[in-house]
């Protein structure tokens, strides 16, 4: 059967692909899979059992329940410090891979340029593929604390550059961004007048007091940023797959209309339990957050302690170690970890090739959990450099 091919040059997630071999196994630690392991709180759980009762089976508008549309633009004014009229400016999608699909289809043209900051969450570079564009990464560095540099995207834009997608905080590696650096790349989208697409699904989970900064409040960018985000992480929700995305009326318009034909509407009892959440979760979310940050104290120090680097994330669930001084590719370095002491973790190429010589490990796990994963990680190792020694 003949297969599209920029379907079929499109490589398998690095992630998934990975996970495959993991699910042929048992009595593994996984530290692979961004998913918290915390269950939705009780009472968003009500929500969804009340809409139930209430017979609450049917479709919603497309772009989402008004109830919800209002909730997004309170939390999000509340949160972020950017005002958007709820009827007009939000749509609610199915996750915010949806949204973020939209999105790109809603505003490139064939060959048109996104340019994105890798490592990254494995699906960005496919999304723009699929909808037509040309994916451009800008790599970042462990010495930059995988900070997106304003001169190395200075230096990727062309004149077929139309967006610029963020990930802050970054899925593997934790990153943030300041305002003022976040001010730094706003110059250069205004300069160049570039759209940005800013997925802050991770944005509440942020340590050491640090506040988020979200782009869409600098000055002059509200008007060319589609801001994206969800329920997800923060409130333990990724099986409700409720995202949303927040825009001009011109692009939210253009994103409904595709999301009408493809999708017609997210979840009702999945919208009715994202009003709960973003309404009353805020004490649920905060302990879980304080509880992330301990595993991540934890993990840091472990991984420092066996000698593999590894920046302190300042947001998310993961850690990006260095592990090149196992002297193991990162693919070979997660399998021979899996099969020898059944400890979990993604190879870094699975984010970009910029991955290469790290590892993707979540502490959204069991701190216990963590506890014995770094002990046999540490045993890994020992194996390893004594199996290294000359006879």
């Amino acid at each position: 059967m003949k297969i599209a091919s920029h379907v079929k040059n499109i490589p398998r997630s690095g992630i998934r692909d990975f996970f495959e071999v993991v699910q042929s196994m048992g009595d593994v630690i996984s530290l692979g899979i961004g998913e918290p392991d915390f269950v939705t709180p009780w009472h968003i759980r009500e929500a969804a059992i009340y809409a139930l009762e209430r017979g609450r089976t049917g479709y919603t508008s497309n772009l989402g329940l008004p109830r919800l549309r209002r909730a997004v633009a309170d939390y999000v004014a509340r949160g972020y410090g950017v005002s958007y009229e709820p009827l007009t400016e939000v749509l609610v999608s199915v996750g915010v891979s949806e949204a973020i699909d939209l999105a790109l289809r809603a505003v490139l043209e064939p060959g048109d340029e996104v340019l994105y900051h890798e490592p990254c969450y494995v699906s960005y570079a496919p999304s723009v593929v699929l909808a037509g564009g040309v994916a451009c990464a800008v790599v970042t560095r462990a010495e930059d604390e995988f900070r997106l540099r304003p001169e190395a995207l200075e230096a990727a834009i062309t004149p077929r550059s139309r967006v610029l997608m963020l990930n802050f905080p970054t899925n593997p590696t934790g990153a943030t961004m300041s305002a003022d650096e976040l001010g730094a790349i706003a110059e250069i989208c205004r300069r160049h007048d570039l759209l940005v697409f800013t997925d802050e699904i991770y944005s509440e989970l942020t340590y050491e007091g640090a506040s988020h900064v979200s782009i869409a409040s600098l000055p002059g960018m509200k008007e060319r940023t589609v801001f994206l985000h969800g329920v997800s992480k923060a409130y333990a929700m990724t099986g409700w797959r409720i995202g949303f995305a927040c825009a001009p009326v011109e692009l939210i318009e253009a994103m409904m209309k595709i999301h009408q034909y493809a999708i017609l509407c997210a979840p009702t009892m999945s919208q009715d339990a994202a009003v709960e959440a973003l309404e009353r979760g805020a004490p649920a979310m905060e302990r879980m957050r304080r509880e992330y940050e301990l595993r991540r104290n934890y993990i840091v120090s472990a991984f420092h302690d066996l000698g593999l680097p590894c920046h302190t994330p300042r947001g998310a669930f993961y850690v990006f170690p260095d592990i090149s001084a196992s002297g193991l590719p990162s693919r070979e370095f997660s399998l021979r970890l899996l099969r020898e002491k059944k400890v979990a973790v993604v190879p870094g190429p699975a984010f970009g090739a910029c991955g290469e010589g790290y590892v993707r490990c979540s502490y959204a796990t069991s701190l216990d959990q963590i506890k014995i994963a770094m002990q046999r990680v540490g045993e890994f190792l020992s194996e390893l450099r004594a199996g290294s020694r000359p006879a």
